[in-house]
C-alpha cells in the first residue's frame, strides 16, 4: 500500500506551478512535492499557493534547510499551512546543502546539533507547547504559538531529510518521518529502515515511522538517455550499482515503485529529469498510468 507523488522541480519558473498543481489535482494524484533549493523558489510560499489553487491534493515540501530558518518562524509558517489546509500539507526539514549554506553565511559547525535542536523545538511548538530552550543554535524564551495547528488526533508530523547513517538515526529519534533522496535503491531503503529503527529504539519511540523516497523517473521519448544523463551527473558515491532510477512505460515505473515499497518506503515520489519536456504530462502519467498499478496507502503520511 503506497502513497504516490510527483515532484514540481524548482528549476521550472514559479508561474508554472499553478497549471501543474491543478493538473495534479484534477488527475487524482496523491501528492505534489516541492523543494526549497537555493536559490530557486521558496518552499512555503510555493506550497501555500499550490494548496490554495487545488481542492484535495496534498502538497509536500522536502525539504526546508534549517540553517536558513529560525525555529519559531518555521513553526509559525507550518502552523499557518496546517490551519489553512488541514491534513493537506506535509513538511520536512533538513541540513541543507552545505555549500549553499556557506554562500548565505548560515553554515554551522555542527549540522547534526542544529537539526536535532530544530526538530525538538518545532515538534513541541506544533504540539501547542510553550518552549524555552537555550541550545547551541536554537534559543527560545517562553515561545508558544497563538494559532497552533489542531493536535487531534495528533500534532502534524514533522519529517526530516537524511542521507548519512547518523542523520538517519537522528530522524528516527527526533522526527515523525524520514525523507530519502533520489537515487536511493531498495537495498539502501532497507538499510535506512534499520538505522531509523535504531534511533527510535534509543529514544523509546513506538508506532509506525513513515518513509518518503524520491525515485528518478523518465518516460516518453528518449527516456533512457535523459535518465542516464541525470544519474551520471550524480557521480559514483552510490555503490557499485550507482543511483537508482527507472525509465520506461507505466508498468516499468510501477515495478520500481513496488520494489521501493517492499523495501520499506511508504511514499514514493516520482522525480522527473531536469529536461522533462512535458511536466503536466508527467503528472498525468503518474496519476493515470502508474497509480492504478500501485496499491494505495492513505495513512502512510502520518507518524506515531
Amino acid at each position: 500500500m503506497t502513497v504516490l507523488g510527483a515532484v514540481f522541480r524548482p528549476q521550472l519558473p514559479p508561474e508554472r506551478l499553478r497549471d501543474i498543481a491543478r493538473t495534479a489535482d484534477e488527475a487524482g494524484l496523491d501528492e505534489l512535492w516541492l523543494w526549497e533549493d537555493c536559490f530557486l523558489e521558496s518552499g512555503i510560499a510555493a506550497a501555500s499557493a499550490a494548496l490554495a489553487w487545488t481542492e484535495r491534493l496534498r502538497v509536500g515540501v522536502g525539504l526546508l534547510p534549517v540553517p536558513l530558518r529560525n525555529a519559531a518562524l518555521t513553526a509559525m509558517e507550518a502552523a499557518t499551512l496546517h490551519r489553512l489546509f488541514p491534513e493537506r500539507a506535509v513538511l520536512g526539514i533538513g541540513h541543507g546543502v552545505q555549500d549553499w549554506m556557506a554562500q548565505t553565511g548560515t553554515r554551522v559547525e555542527s549540522p547534526m546539533t542544529l537539526l536535532r535542536e530544530h526538530l525538538v523545538a518545532l515538534r513541541a511548538l506544533l504540539a501547542g507547547e510553550r518552549v524555552t530552550t537555550d541550545g547551541r543554535y536554537v534559543k527560545l524564551d517562553a515561545v508558544a504559538l497563538d494559532w497552533p495547528p489542531s493536535t487531534t488526533p495528533a500534532p502534524p508530523a514533522v519529517f526530516a531529510g537524511a542521507t548519512g547513517p547518523r542523520t538517519m538515526r537522528l530522524t528516527g529519534e527526533a522526527a515523525d518521518g524520514t525523507i530519502l533522496t533520489g537515487g536511493t535503491s531498495p537495498d539502501l531503503v532497507r538499510r535506512s529502515r534499520q538505522l531509523i529503527a535504531e534511533g527510535r529504539e534509543s529514544a523509546g519511540r513506538t508506532g509506525h515511522h513513515p518513509v518518503v523516497v524520491y525515485l528518478h523517473t523518465a518516460t516518453g521519448p528518449d527516456a533512457a538517455a535523459r535518465l542516464r544523463a541525470e544519474l551520471d551527473a550524480m557521480g559514483d558515491a552510490w555503490g557499485p550499482d550507482g543511483p537508482y532510477g527507472v525509465a520506461g512505460p507505466a508498468e516499468a515505473v510501477a515495478e520500481a515503485v513496488l520494489a521501493l515499497t517492499e523495501a520499506g518506503a511508504d511514499t514514493v515520489v516520482l522525480q522527473p529529469t531536469p529536461d522533462e519536456p512535458d511536466p503536466e504530462g508527467f503528472v498525468r502519467f503518474t496519476a493515470a498510468g502508474v497509480r492504478p498499478l500501485v496499491p494505495r496507502n492513505e495513512s502512510a503520511v502520518h507518524g506515531d
